[in-house]
Protein backbone atom coordinates (compact mmCIF):
# COMPACT_ATOMS: atom_id res chain seq x y z
CA UNK A 1 0.00 0.00 0.00
CA UNK A 2 1.35 3.41 -1.02
CA UNK A 3 1.47 6.15 1.86
CA UNK A 4 2.05 9.61 2.01
CA UNK A 5 3.11 11.99 4.75
CA UNK A 6 3.86 15.66 6.09
CA UNK A 7 7.33 16.51 6.91
CA UNK A 8 7.13 20.63 6.96
CA UNK A 9 4.84 22.76 5.38
CA UNK A 10 5.14 26.59 5.62
CA UNK A 11 4.00 28.04 9.35
CA UNK A 12 0.66 29.57 8.83
CA UNK A 13 0.86 29.23 4.91
CA UNK A 14 -2.62 30.39 4.33
CA UNK A 15 -1.67 34.04 6.45
CA UNK A 16 2.03 34.19 5.06
CA UNK A 17 -0.05 33.87 1.43
CA UNK A 18 -2.48 36.54 1.82
CA UNK A 19 0.25 39.02 3.81
CA UNK A 20 2.10 38.61 0.82
CA UNK A 21 -0.26 39.53 -1.66
CA UNK A 22 -0.83 42.44 0.48
CA UNK A 23 2.30 43.90 0.05
CA UNK A 24 0.97 47.04 -1.87
CA UNK A 25 -1.06 47.94 1.34
CA UNK A 26 0.78 47.43 4.03
CA UNK A 27 -1.69 48.96 6.19
CA UNK A 28 -3.79 46.06 5.68
CA UNK A 29 -1.01 43.18 5.39
CA UNK A 30 -2.04 41.92 9.38
CA UNK A 31 -6.21 42.09 8.03
CA UNK A 32 -6.50 38.12 9.55
CA UNK A 33 -9.72 38.03 7.14
CA UNK A 34 -7.76 35.73 4.67
CA UNK A 35 -10.47 33.99 3.25
CA UNK A 36 -12.04 36.21 0.10
CA UNK A 37 -8.46 37.13 -0.73
CA UNK A 38 -7.41 33.63 -1.45
CA UNK A 39 -10.59 33.05 -3.10
CA UNK A 40 -9.67 36.17 -5.61
CA UNK A 41 -6.06 35.35 -6.10
CA UNK A 42 -7.27 31.96 -7.51
CA UNK A 43 -10.28 32.86 -9.49
CA UNK A 44 -8.22 35.70 -11.35
CA UNK A 45 -5.49 32.98 -11.84
CA UNK A 46 -2.85 35.55 -9.73
CA UNK A 47 -0.89 32.11 -9.29
CA UNK A 48 2.74 33.60 -8.14
CA UNK A 49 1.70 34.85 -4.57
CA UNK A 50 0.89 30.89 -4.15
CA UNK A 51 4.80 30.44 -4.55
CA UNK A 52 5.16 32.46 -1.24
CA UNK A 53 4.69 28.90 1.04
CA UNK A 54 5.93 25.40 0.66
CA UNK A 55 5.43 22.07 1.18
CA UNK A 56 7.61 18.70 1.94
CA UNK A 57 5.90 15.23 1.82
CA UNK A 58 7.15 11.81 2.18
CA UNK A 59 6.24 9.76 -0.41
CA UNK A 60 6.43 5.56 -0.03
CA UNK A 61 5.50 4.17 -3.38
CA UNK A 62 7.27 1.52 -5.90
CA UNK A 63 10.06 3.01 -8.76
CA UNK A 64 7.43 2.70 -11.63
CA UNK A 65 5.54 5.85 -9.52
CA UNK A 66 8.28 7.59 -8.35
CA UNK A 67 9.36 7.60 -12.00
CA UNK A 68 6.21 9.62 -13.07
CA UNK A 69 6.31 11.72 -9.89
CA UNK A 70 9.88 12.92 -10.53
CA UNK A 71 8.81 14.06 -13.71
CA UNK A 72 6.94 17.46 -11.87
CA UNK A 73 10.52 19.09 -12.72
CA UNK A 74 8.90 22.44 -10.68
CA UNK A 75 9.61 20.39 -7.39
CA UNK A 76 12.70 19.31 -5.74
CA UNK A 77 13.34 15.75 -4.79
CA UNK A 78 15.57 13.30 -2.47
CA UNK A 79 15.39 9.64 -3.21
CA UNK A 80 16.08 6.74 -1.60
CA UNK A 81 19.41 5.33 -2.87
CA UNK A 82 19.68 1.92 -4.45
CA UNK A 83 23.78 2.77 -4.77
CA UNK A 84 23.89 3.41 -1.44
CA UNK A 85 21.34 0.88 0.90
CA UNK A 86 20.02 -2.53 0.14
CA UNK A 87 17.02 -2.50 -1.56
CA UNK A 88 13.45 -2.65 0.23
CA UNK A 89 9.99 -5.02 -0.56
CA UNK A 90 9.17 -6.23 -3.90
CA UNK A 91 5.51 -5.38 -4.00
CA UNK A 92 3.32 -7.33 -6.33
CA UNK A 93 1.62 -5.67 -9.16
CA UNK A 94 -1.58 -5.29 -9.38
CA UNK A 95 -2.89 -6.26 -13.13
CA UNK A 96 -5.74 -4.51 -14.96
CA UNK A 97 -7.09 -5.12 -18.48
CA UNK A 98 -5.74 -2.61 -21.21
CA UNK A 99 -8.05 -0.08 -22.30
CA UNK A 100 -7.98 -0.74 -26.23
CA UNK A 101 -8.97 2.42 -27.10
CA UNK A 102 -6.37 4.71 -25.09
CA UNK A 103 -2.75 3.21 -24.55
CA UNK A 104 -2.19 4.80 -20.96
CA UNK A 105 -5.04 3.72 -19.19
CA UNK A 106 -6.35 0.84 -17.82
CA UNK A 107 -9.59 -1.26 -16.93
CA UNK A 108 -10.01 -2.87 -13.40
CA UNK A 109 -12.18 -6.39 -14.70
CA UNK A 110 -10.17 -9.06 -15.14
CA UNK A 111 -10.99 -12.50 -14.31
CA UNK A 112 -9.83 -13.64 -10.69
CA UNK A 113 -8.34 -16.76 -12.14
CA UNK A 114 -5.93 -14.74 -14.29
CA UNK A 115 -4.97 -12.23 -11.52
CA UNK A 116 -4.35 -15.49 -9.08
CA UNK A 117 -1.76 -16.86 -11.89
CA UNK A 118 -0.10 -13.56 -12.40
CA UNK A 119 0.49 -13.31 -8.37
CA UNK A 120 1.83 -17.58 -8.53
CA UNK A 121 4.27 -16.66 -11.32
CA UNK A 122 5.13 -13.27 -9.83
CA UNK A 123 6.15 -14.56 -6.24
CA UNK A 124 8.33 -17.07 -8.29
CA UNK A 125 10.04 -14.69 -10.26
CA UNK A 126 10.24 -12.30 -7.52
CA UNK A 127 11.93 -14.67 -5.02
CA UNK A 128 14.79 -15.48 -7.68
CA UNK A 129 15.17 -12.08 -8.28
CA UNK A 130 15.77 -11.48 -4.47
CA UNK A 131 17.61 -14.55 -3.92
CA UNK A 132 20.11 -13.66 -6.79
CA UNK A 133 20.46 -10.03 -5.86
CA UNK A 134 21.29 -10.85 -1.97
CA UNK A 135 23.81 -13.50 -3.56
CA UNK A 136 25.24 -10.74 -5.57
CA UNK A 137 25.76 -8.13 -2.87
CA UNK A 138 27.08 -11.02 -0.14
CA UNK A 139 29.53 -11.97 -3.25
CA UNK A 140 30.85 -8.38 -3.40
CA UNK A 141 29.10 -7.23 -6.50
CA UNK A 142 28.38 -3.35 -5.59
CA UNK A 143 25.62 -2.30 -5.11
CA UNK A 144 24.81 -0.11 -8.07
CA UNK A 145 25.62 -3.03 -10.47
CA UNK A 146 23.08 -5.36 -8.43
CA UNK A 147 20.16 -2.67 -8.38
CA UNK A 148 19.93 -3.72 -12.01
CA UNK A 149 18.14 -7.28 -12.06
CA UNK A 150 15.56 -5.39 -9.51
CA UNK A 151 12.11 -4.63 -11.14
CA UNK A 152 9.91 -1.40 -11.14
CA UNK A 153 8.07 -2.83 -8.25
CA UNK A 154 10.83 -2.44 -6.28
CA UNK A 155 10.20 0.07 -2.75
CA UNK A 156 10.76 3.53 -3.34
CA UNK A 157 10.74 6.43 -0.56
CA UNK A 158 11.44 9.97 -1.71
CA UNK A 159 10.73 13.42 -0.18
CA UNK A 160 9.04 15.66 -2.67
CA UNK A 161 9.02 19.73 -2.03
CA UNK A 162 7.55 22.62 -3.70
CA UNK A 163 5.72 25.79 -3.19
CA UNK A 164 1.80 25.80 -3.00
CA UNK A 165 1.55 27.12 -6.66
CA UNK A 166 3.12 23.69 -7.82
CA UNK A 167 1.40 21.70 -5.47
CA UNK A 168 -2.14 22.77 -6.90
CA UNK A 169 -1.46 21.96 -10.42
CA UNK A 170 0.57 19.02 -9.31
CA UNK A 171 -2.67 17.80 -7.39
CA UNK A 172 -5.13 19.43 -10.15
CA UNK A 173 -3.67 17.03 -12.20
CA UNK A 174 -2.83 13.51 -10.42
CA UNK A 175 -5.59 13.73 -8.25
CA UNK A 176 -8.32 14.37 -10.98
CA UNK A 177 -10.27 11.70 -11.56
CA UNK A 178 -10.72 12.17 -15.04
CA UNK A 179 -7.22 12.32 -16.30
CA UNK A 180 -6.10 9.36 -16.86
CA UNK A 181 -3.32 9.11 -14.32
CA UNK A 182 -2.05 5.81 -13.88
CA UNK A 183 -4.27 4.29 -10.76
CA UNK A 184 -1.56 3.42 -8.45
CA UNK A 185 0.14 7.81 -8.74
CA UNK A 186 -3.32 8.48 -8.30
CA UNK A 187 -3.61 7.39 -5.31
CA UNK A 188 -0.50 8.99 -4.14
CA UNK A 189 -1.85 11.86 -5.21
CA UNK A 190 -4.95 11.89 -3.23
CA UNK A 191 -3.76 11.15 -0.21
CA UNK A 192 -0.96 14.36 -0.80
CA UNK A 193 -4.84 16.13 -1.74
CA UNK A 194 -6.11 14.99 1.95
CA UNK A 195 -3.04 16.72 3.94
CA UNK A 196 -3.20 19.54 1.53
CA UNK A 197 -6.84 19.70 2.82
CA UNK A 198 -6.49 19.96 6.14
CA UNK A 199 -3.23 22.07 6.37
CA UNK A 200 -4.58 24.93 3.99
CA UNK A 201 -8.56 24.75 4.35
CA UNK A 202 -9.34 27.84 2.21
CA UNK A 203 -6.74 27.60 -0.71
CA UNK A 204 -7.82 24.17 -0.97
CA UNK A 205 -11.86 24.59 -1.43
CA UNK A 206 -10.21 27.84 -4.08
CA UNK A 207 -8.10 25.68 -6.12
CA UNK A 208 -8.85 21.97 -5.85
CA UNK A 209 -12.55 21.16 -4.38
CA UNK A 210 -14.49 20.87 -7.42
CA UNK A 211 -12.17 17.43 -8.17
CA UNK A 212 -14.50 15.69 -5.63
CA UNK A 213 -17.25 16.82 -7.34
Amino acid sequence: MDSVKLIWITPEAERVIAYCARVSNPKNQDNPNIAKLLHYCARHKHWSIFEMASMCVEINTTRAIATQILRHKSFSFQQFSLRYAEAEELTIPEIRRQDPTNRQNSIDDLDPALKEWWQQEVVELYDRIQSLYKTALEKGIAKECARGILPLSTAARLYMAGTIRSWIHYLQVRANPSSGTQKEHYDVACQIKDIFREQMPEIYRATLEDLEL
